[in-house]
């Protein structure tokens, strides 16, 4: 049970980030710079955390 969260997580952390930073892109913001790129892929890894794990119940409550 503990290495289905981990791969999960490998899986979902990536999109999240990738999610988090194309919407923060889509904004026409004027001052937005690299910190701000930075802590939009820190919060999607940082969200990715619970749902891996609720993925993960997910998937042990199939079998």
């Amino acid at each position: 049970m503990a290495k289905l969260p981990l791969v999960a997580y490998i899986l979902v952390a990536p999109v999240l980030m990738g999610v988090f930073l194309t919407a923060l892109l889509t904004l026409d913001m004027r001052g937005f710079d690299a910190t701000m790129m930075a802590g939009a892929a820190v919060a999607g890894a940082v969200v990715a955390i619970p749902i891996a794990w609720l993925l993960a119940r997910k998937l042990e409550s199939l079998r």
